[in-house]
């Protein structure tokens, strides 16, 4: 066993939970109607059932759109002042935080995230929720004073009705307050299909919402699998929008299916974030946030910074503080305060990152740590795994692997680097790492990607939007902007005095 490897306790009270969920559907608490369930096992603690929840028909989810179509159409949540729902809003916040633990818990045991990590997330949930709730007491539109003394013009912002909200397992609770406060606070109302791996925390987001005082059918939520559940929320008319969370192939099929109906779509999708270190960098701070940026999450992070490339002058200073970081870094149980890295979700997921790892070696990359699994008795881990000798046109260079595996490229000119970071499908997010200002803000300038940090990697705040270039996603979340994307802009000519005569003057 690796010394850095910490093995699962189990016989942590915490995993006597074994939680069991029911969907939310027009304020009430159901079951599927055909009773059927989906039991989830810790992905790090083999064997152990950690939670519980419905298993949805495609008439259940049907009933759920049905429930949002009315509140939209007929309730008061659209109606409402800004200042009412920012105040149920905030009272939603209150409660994420008053039961941070519970959240944080459930989030690392469906998961498989360390609790420090989740509990900072569920922190964060919170600070989103409270943002969003802020910022819609703020939304406007336009008057234009300026098109003739007979006429006025004005832009009205309207919701744009029933939002699908599909979320993946990787962070459900922070992707989900990333879409639903957001959407709701534009006066949408909401039907969100959590990850059949990882439902819980959604569906006790939509109960504290319900406690909250947010009106029956504005916010339901649907367990169940991608099919049918996610595909009747891309399909059925009486959903104005999908927002979806996920892979490109999946994201793909669903903006096909939308386009049907002509239906509203938002779409986050794949990353593979490139890290460049420039020559002028801290190395010391540039080696620990690019550790931080891969074994995120267990690597299992659309922004996550899987590719490393660094100027030739520095590689060897920099690679041996990366290895020395790796080394060390703790990984396992998700429930030990001390570990950094979690389990991998799934058996099949596992499988795949170490079927990259393989692909990475019979193409000529040096595997200088890692590449295997790890504690397989207690659970899915996979050991922090570091690559050198990476072509841009290998796989691990170009395709997202979703786990703790770097790929590591060297350039020599900053004009070489940005080409590097721009040579992929993907978009999502890039950071630079440079002491020189003016240098890093000109490659974050020519650097496509809609998530970017200089000096630090996977930080955010609910300020700023976040999104894709190229593959990896249409639209905006987050900041003002992310309202927009759940508002429909009307252009209303009002004109003043006598009205004009076309045919009968």
């Amino acid at each position: 066993m690796l010394a850095n490897f910490i093995s699962p306790d189990l016989r942590d009270s915490r995993l006597a939970i074994k939680a069991r969920y029911r969907m939310l559907v027009d304020g009430k608490s159901v079951d599927a109607a055909s009773g059927k369930t989906i039991d989830r096992v810790s992905p790090g603690h083999a064997g152990v059932v950690v939670g519980t929840w419905p298993e949805a028909s495609a008439d259940d989810v049907r009933l759920a759109i049905a429930a949002a179509r009315r509140a939209f159409d007929t309730g008061p949540w659209p109606r409402m002042s800004s200042a009412e729902r920012s105040r149920l809003m905030f009272k939603v916040a209150e409660l994420i935080l008053a039961n941070q633990e519970e959240l944080a818990i459930a989030e690392s045991l469906e998961v498989g995230k360390p609790i420090a990590q989740a509990r900072g997330e569920i922190g964060f949930c919170a600070d989103l929720w409270s943002y969003a709730a802020g910022q819609c007491r703020g939304l406007e539109g336009q008057a234009h004073n300026n098109i003739g003394d007979d006429r006025l013009g004005l832009v009205l912002r309207e919701p744009v009705g029933v939002v699908g909200i599909i979320t993946p397992w990787n962070f459900p609770f922070i992707i989900a307050s990333e879409r639903v406060p957001w959407a709701i606070g534009a006066g949408c109302t909401v039907v969100l299909k959590p990850s059949e791996f990882t439902s819980g925390t959604s569906v006790r987001m939509a109960e504290l919402a319900r406690e909250a005082g947010i009106p029956d059918g504005v916010f339901n939520v649907v367990t169940g699998y991608g099919d049918p559940a996610g595909q009747v929320l891309a399909e059925d008319p009486a959903v104005d929008m999908v927002a979806f969370t996920g892979s490109v192939r999946v994201g793909t099929k669903l903006g096909e299916i939308a386009a049907r109906s002509i239906k509203r779509v938002g779409l986050e999708l794949g990353g593979k974030g490139p890290q460049i270190v420039f020559a002028d960098a801290d190395l010391d701070a540039a080696a620990d946030g690019i550790a931080y940026g891969v074994y995120h999450n267990a690597g299992q992070c659309c922004i996550s910074g899987s590719r490393l490339l660094v100027q030739e002058g520095i590689r060897d200073a920099l690679m041996e503080r990366v290895l020395d970081i790796s080394r060390k870094v703790t990984f396992g149980d998700p429930l030990n305060e001390k570990t950094k890295i979690g389990a991998m979700i799934s058996e099949a997921h596992a499988s795949k990152v170490h079927s990259y790892v393989e692909a990475g070696v019979a193409a000529g990359a040096k595997l200088l740590l890692g590449g295997s699994r790890a504690g397989q008795e207690h659970g899915l881990y996979y050991a922090p795994t570091v690559f050198e000798g990476v072509t841009a046109d290998m796989t691990i260079a170009q395709e997202e692997i979703f786990g703790p595996v770097l790929s590591t490229l060297t350039f020599k000119t900053a004009e070489e680097a940005v080409a590097l970071a721009n040579g992929t499908d993907f978009g999502l997010s890039a950071c630079v790492w440079s002491t020189n200002l003016e240098n890093a803000l000109q490659s974050i300038r020519r650097i496509r990607a809609g998530r970017c940090w200089i000096n630090s990697v996977i930080d955010g705040t609910p300020e700023l939007p976040i999104g894709g270039y190229k593959k990896s996603g249409l639209g905006r979340e987050l900041g003002r902007y992310g309202f927009d994307e759940y508002s429909q802009f009307k252009g209303v000519h009002v004109t003043l005095g006598t009205p004009p005569r076309w045919f009968n003057g």
